[in-house]
Formats: C-alpha cells, sequence, structure tokens
C-alpha cells in the first residue's frame, strides 16, 4: 500500500513508535470522522488493529466499561459515540453476498462510520470511498515498532487522510511493547 492505489495520492506514512502514537492517531481520526465514514483496517495479527479501533471508540466518547473487541466470530460489533461505529472483520467473508447479509452498507447509509478490518477486497460494495490505514510491524532492530499507512480512495476521505497525517509528530519516547 506504501506506492499509494492507481489514481490515488500516495500513502501518508506515520510512525507509531509507542501506543501513545496510535492514540494519538486514532484521536485525529475521530475528530474529523462523520457518520457515513468508511475506514478499512488491514496488518498482520497482533499489528494493533483492535487496539486501534478501541482508541477511535474512546475518541468518539465511546464509556470505558463498553468492551472494544475483536469482532472476528461475532463479524460486526456495534458501538454508540459521537458517531456510531459498526466495527466488523470480514477475513471470514467469502463473498458480496454474505457482506450484503451484515447490512454494512445499509448502517454507513443510516450514518454509521465503518471500521472494517480485512475489508480491502469490499470497499467498493461497501459504498467505496475509503480510507485505507495499514497497520506494519517493522522489522525486527527497527528504530520504530509500527507504522500506519493511510491511503484515501476519495474525496471525503482524503478529509481523513490530512487529519491523520498531522499525527505524524511530536513522537513519543516509550515504545510499544513487543
Amino acid at each position: 500500500m506504501s506506492a499509494g492505489l492507481p489514481g490515488h495520492p500516495p500513502a501518508i506514512r506515520v510512525p507509531l513508535p509507542t501506543r501513545r502514537s496510535t492514540i494519538r492517531l486514532a484521536q485525529r481520526l475521530a475528530a474529523a470522522l462523520d457518520g457515513g465514514d468508511l475506514v478499512v483496517l488491514s496488518g498482520d495479527l497482533g499489528a494493533g488493529k483492535t487496539f486501534f479501533t478501541r482508541a477511535l471508540c474512546r475518541s468518539l466518547g465511546v464509556p470505558a466499561e463498553i468492551p472494544v473487541t475483536s469482532p472476528t466470530f461475532t463479524l460486526v460489533h456495534e458501538y454508540d459515540g459521537r458517531v456510531p461505529v459498526r466495527h466488523a472483520d470480514l477475513y471470514r467473508i467469502h463473498d458480496e453476498d454474505e457482506l450484503a447479509g451484515l447490512g454494512l452498507r445499509d448502517a454507513r447509509a443510516e450514518g454509521a462510520a465503518l471500521v472494517v478490518e480485512w475489508g480491502a477486497p469490499y470497499a467498493e460494495a461497501l459504498g467505496g470511498d475509503a480510507l485505507l490505514l495499514e497497520i506494519a510491524l517493522a522489522p525486527a532492530g527497527a528504530a520504530c515498532a509500527r507504522e500506519a499507512r493511510i491511503v484515501p480512495t476519495g474525496l471525503r476521505s482524503r478529509a481523513l487522510a490530512r487529519a491523520c497525517d498531522a499525527a505524524a509528530a511530536p513522537r513519543d519516547s516509550a515504545p510499544h511493547p513487543p
């Protein structure tokens, strides 16, 4: 994703050396997020997709006593905050018919923001104009433990990408745990 997608701007790269920097990125995105926005998360297992989503939901006002967990087996979790959020995991979805049964496109049309893990193949089926956000683990010994690579695919997602780009500074000193 780092080179960007054909017809889209190159990826914005945001270093994530600490948990705090990941939270700051989620806060920046939350401040710009509106109902109907689509954020597609990707990254290896353990890269921090659910951590990022939890920080995003907390920044949107989802109370701390509401657990924000991975929807791997339930497929979709719903959270109410300043903007309602539908957090989905499409790893086990095999086609657009299964996707349609989840009601995500309808939820988006009704004003929910979608945060979708493993959703890149379905971005258009979810309504397009997605902010593609990949959380990448750095190789052992690298100066920074993680990096977000962000690619907007439309006009609205470009505004979200600009908000995320502002999260790149300042840097934190406490690294992510391994």
